[in-house]
């Protein structure tokens, strides 16, 4: 791969080896991910996915099995400086109530640019800059006290405050949930316009294949701790045997084409987002 972000190969952590509560979250799990791209990391609950991302930006370094490389930083050398690696690598967090602290939404927001050393001036920007980018009007939200917050909005302020270090990959780990279709689409619209203004490279972690489907290029499955399949995302999700194995079913509609399929309408090409399945589907019907 050109100029990778993230590669990570034949990773191996368990959990409290050694005592009665050992479990075992990562095999032999590998990633890559490329500058300037937007992957996706998929995989049934407990598949090892957050395990995973978390070795991204130096939560967990390797030490057990296997090696992690990021921005061509070997993350298990005792020379690597946490803090600028965090800088550059920003982590959206499965659950937000684990992510904000402060009590004040716009505190919250601005903790990673005031870590930077930014002015007052700089750091409101910035701050102005993420609640606005996320849906959270800066004049109505920022003295919005955090906790008060709806589960939606909760995960918007938490991908806000992500945003404000400006990270150049950014890692949300099942970060759009909960949020309503509208939301969802909006996020999705930010993090196409993050990847293509500013050269941000993203890393959904998601078990919602039709969200894949709409926003990623390339994808990597991960079942029971071990990586089992990874490519283009067309050619890995019209894979129905492989996805199942996985614990994973086909996107909408590429599970409607199957059926059709099975029918006898044979749709061609590999349609995983409605809006193919429907276009395929009328030059089908015309033909």
């Amino acid at each position: 791969m050109a100029d990778p972000a993230v590669v990570i190969e034949h990773l191996g952590h368990t959990y409290l080896p050694g005592t009665p509560l050992e479990s075992v979250a990562l095999r032999d799990a590998g990633l890559e991910v490329a500058r300037g791209e937007i992957a996706a990391l998929i995989g049934a609950s407990g598949a090892g996915k957050s395990t995973l991302a978390h070795f991204t930006n130096g939560l967990l370094r390797p030490g057990e099995a296997g090696r992690v490389v990021v921005f061509g930083q070997d993350t298990a050398s005792p020379s690597l400086d946490l803090g600028a690696l965090r800088r550059r690598v920003g982590l959206v967090f499965q659950y937000p109530h684990q992510q904000l602290f402060e009590r004040y939404v716009g505190d919250d927001v601005a903790y990673g640019p005031c870590q930077l050393g930014l002015d007052r001036k700089a750091v409101r920007e910035r701050v102005r800059w993420a609640m606005e980018a996320v849906g959270l009007p800066f004049q109505a939200f920022k003295d919005r006290q955090t906790f008060s917050l709806s589960g939606g909005e909760m995960r918007r302020a938490a991908l806000a405050g992500v945003l404000a270090i400006r990270p150049e990959l950014l890692v949300l780990d099942e970060a759009t949930t909960g949020l309503d279709p509208r939301g969802r689409g909006e996020v999705h619209t930010l993090l196409r316009r993050l990847r293509d203004e500013e050269g941000v490279t993203v890393l959904l972690i998601s078990n919602d294949m039709d969200e894949v489907a709409e926003v990623a290029e390339r994808v990597t499955v991960l079942h029971e701790g071990r990586t089992v399949l990874a490519g283009e995302v067309h050619e890995v999700l019209s894979q129905h045997d492989a996805l199942a194995g996985a614990g994973l079913t086909l996107p909408t509609a590429a599970e409607i084409v199957r059926a059709l399929a099975r029918e006898g309408v044979v749709v061609p090409g590999r349609p995983i987002k409605a809006c193919e399945a429907e276009e395929a589907l009328w030059l089908t019907l015309r033909s």
